[in-house]
Parts: C-alpha cells; sequence; structure tokens
C-alpha cells in the first residue's frame, strides 16, 4: 500500500523571547484530520520525528473553546488515541523520499523550537518540492521552510506562494508579543510569496506540487487537496 510520511515535531516545549519554555508539540486537529483523510483514501501513514522521538500534543489543542466545543475535541482526542504511529516514530534522518507519495508537515508551535533549525527536514523539504509529489504544509508547520535557506540566504521556496499561521492570529492568540519571531515575517523575509487570508478561516493554497494551509481549520480542506493531487 502507498504511504504517505507525516513529519511532526518532536519538540515538547517552544522558547518564548523572555527564555520561558512554554509547553508545546504537535496541534492535534492537524495530525487527527490529515490522519483521518490519508487512511481513509486507503494510504498507510509513517510518522517521522527528529531522533525518532515520540511527539508530544500541545496540551492546548484540546482546549473545548478551540475545537468547537467538548464534543468535537473529545472525536479529536479518540483519533488520535488510535493513532499508533505516534508512539513509534521513525527517525527523520533515516526516511528516504523514494518510499512515499507525499509528505504532510502539521503544525503547533513546536516546529518553530526543531523543525525550523533542522537541516534533514530542510533537505528533505527541498527534495520533496523537487520531485513533484504532493507537499502539504499547515499553521506553523512552514517554519520548516526556514531550514530550506542556503548560505547566502536563498531558498528554492522563495517565490513560491505559501499561507501558514498569520501574524494576525499569533496576535490574537496571544502569543506576537511574546514570541521570539513571528511566522509571517520570517517567511516572507526568506521570500515566500505570502498569501494571508481572514483569521481562523480555512485558507489554503495550491502553488505546483506545494500545498499549504493558514490555520487549524485549514487542515481537513488542506489534506482533501493533497489526497485530490494523489489521484
Amino acid at each position: 500500500m502507498a504511504k504517505i510520511l507525516m513529519v511532526v515535531t518532536g519538540s515538547d516545549v517552544w522558547t518564548l523571547a523572555d527564555g520561558t519554555a512554554h509547553p508545546s508539540g504537535y496541534w492535534a486537529e492537524e495530525v487527527a484530520a490529515p490522519y483521518q483523510a490519508f487512511v481513509a483514501a486507503g494510504y498507510d501513514v509513517v510518522v517521522a520525528t527528529p531522533g525518532g522521538v515520540a511527539p508530544t500534543m500541545d496540551p492546548a489543542s484540546l482546549a473545548p473553546e478551540l475545537n468547537g466545543g467538548q464534543e468535537n475535541a473529545d472525536a479529536i482526542a479518540a483519533v488520535l488515541a488510535g493513532v499508533t504511529e505516534l508512539k513509534r516514530p521513525v527517525a527523520l534522518a533515516d526516511v528516504e523520499l523514494d518510499d512515499y507519495a507525499g509528505v504532510f508537515y502539521p503544525g503547533g508551535h513546536g516546529p518553530m523550537e526543531d523543525l525550523a533549525v533542522n537541516a534533514g527536514s530542510g533537505a528533505l523539504l527541498v527534495a520533496a518540492l523537487a520531485s513533484g509529489k504532493p507537499l502539504g504544509i499547515v499553521c506553523h508547520g512552514p517554519a520548516a521552510l526556514l531550514a530550506t535557506a542556503d548560505a547566502e540566504g536563498g531558498s528554492p521556496f522563495a517565490g513560491r506562494r505559501v499561507t501558514a499561521f498569520s501574524n494576525a492570529e499569533e496576535t490574537q492568540s496571544g502569543f506576537a508579543d511574546r514570541a521570539p519571531w513571528l511566522l509571517q515575517d520570517r517567511l516572507v523575509a526568506l521570500g515566500v510569496d505570502f498569501q494571508e487570508g481572514e483569521a481562523w478561516a480555512p485558507h489554503v493554497i495550491a502553488d505546483g506540487n506545494l500545498y499549504t494551509g493558514q490555520n487549524p481549520a485549514s487542515a481537513a480542506p488542506l489534506a482533501a487537496r493533497i489526497v485530490t493531487a494523489l489521484g
């Protein structure tokens, strides 16, 4: 059966501007909804993390007020409880891109801590973009694109239409003035063509084989676009 690689942060904290280690990890909905979509479409999902560590879910990501109520939060938690791949991820360094039909990066603030500076992840992203295989990245997941910059600061993602968690959303979530840097600003500095949608509303951008989603609400429609692209 064809496989999709899901690259998940291995960090359980996000270091704020004042040095505080804020509890973090991956965002629940951004793993659960795509996982369901990929499995329903007949794909096996393989989870990879830096070092092969079991990833941590951001404890805030199952808050009822962020998931449309307790019932929806419980449903997401139930999906994640059945994702055994999260308990036994492969090491990112051991990944062979040729083994996979597509690649997906969920978010959470965790990627800003580790994937943003992970050279192995950066090399994988560059190879995935060049391969023509569907590459999906959502919310804070595009922080990983920062690791694709070369010594001169150039990146093959420069000029590509990309969306991600916006400055407006970071401000509204209460973290903009506590963050060491803002994702939208860093992506613009990398040279991407940042496409901002309405805060918190589903917003997906496709540019060739690159598919990005702005926020947690974009995870499910982003995964649907990837499934369609996979054919």
